[in-house]
């Protein structure tokens, strides 16, 4: 019996293996996963000078990006896969361009099929520039395969 079969971290581990070793988007912003338990992650990803926008600060769609990784990587923990339904974010301050930002996601609710999860982005010294509710809904369709096992890293 593996390992993520009986205890919930080891699951959430296998999990995010899974689930990173095919998901190019986060990869290729440079994302890197810190930390994952059950119902929990956290990412991080460096702002580079192509995330800007037109006022000199990072673009918040890459913001949003980030929480929607970590709320992706939180929710799917549970060895069932699980989408976004419905995602809102409130940008309190700027990204700086060239900062490293976290996205530390917890899940608040999960009933059912439905979850609902609070991510905090910040700057690398605290500052809080966005907050993002995600609400999800399970498809009842396993994340792992027969052979997914916890053999290395999700980053």
């Amino acid at each position: 019996m593996a390992d993520h079969e009986t205890d919930p971290q080891a699951l959430a581990e296998a999990c995010a293996a899974a689930m990173w070793r095919s998901d190019p988007a986060s990869q290729a912003l440079g994302m890197q996963i810190e930390r994952i338990a059950p119902g929990e992650a956290t990412l991080s990803m460096t702002a580079t000078e192509a995330m800007g926008n037109g006022h000199g600060t990072l673009h918040g769609g890459y913001i949003f990006t980030l929480a929607d990784s970590a709320f992706a990587f939180a929710c799917n923990t549970y060895d069932v896969r699980t989408v976004a339904q419905h995602c809102s974010v409130s940008f309190l301050r700027p990204g700086i361009v060239g900062e490293r930002l976290t996205a530390t996601a917890r899940e608040v609710a999960r009933t059912g099929r439905t979850g609902i999860y609070d991510i905090r982005v910040a700057r690398s010294d605290g500052t809080v520039v966005a907050e993002f509710r995600g609400h999800s809904r399970s498809l009842g369709q396993p994340i792992l395969e027969e052979d997914d096992t916890m053999t290395g890293s999700p980053t």
